[in-house]
């Protein structure tokens, strides 16, 4: 028979206690590689929701630009429409000004050509009085 240091394989104890440790540091080593594994996934996780989250905080900045570019676009349009309507009411009050100075102007000749009149009605008189004066009653 042999010796009990082997077993009935043919092994001896010795090469199974090898096997064994060589089988554990294998394990620890694979137990190792799949904590790394995690760790990487869990970084990458977390590098992938801080881009997630930075794509977020860009998609609501970008609305908030672009409604603020609609809010800057009506303000312009109002402007614009402000702008034109003041046009509009200074082209009129520039034409009210004008057809006052006319109107002014009409009201002068009338009030000058009544003092014409006036005038000429004076010396009428006047050459009528010295006529009077002439002629004995």
């Amino acid at each position: 028979m042999r010796n009990t240091d082997e077993d009935p394989a043919g092994r001896s104890i010795a090469d199974d206690r090898i096997a064994a440790e060589v089988a554990r540091d294998q394990a620890e080593e694979f137990r190792r590689l799949a904590e790394e594994a995690r760790e990487l996934r869990d970084y990458h996780r977390e590098a992938l929701e801080a881009i997630r989250q930075k794509r977020e905080r860009l998609r609501d900045t970008a609305e908030t630009a672009r409604i603020a570019s609609e809010e800057a676009r009506l303000a312009a349009e109002t402007a614009r429409t402000a702008s034109e309507e003041a046009r509009v009411a200074t082209d009129a009050a520039r034409q009210a000004v004008v057809d006052a100075v006319r109107a002014t102007a009409n009201a002068l000749n009338v009030s000058l050509e009544q003092m014409k009149v006036v005038e000429e009605m004076r010396r009428a008189l006047r050459a009528i009085r010295e006529v009077n004066k002439r002629e004995p009653q």
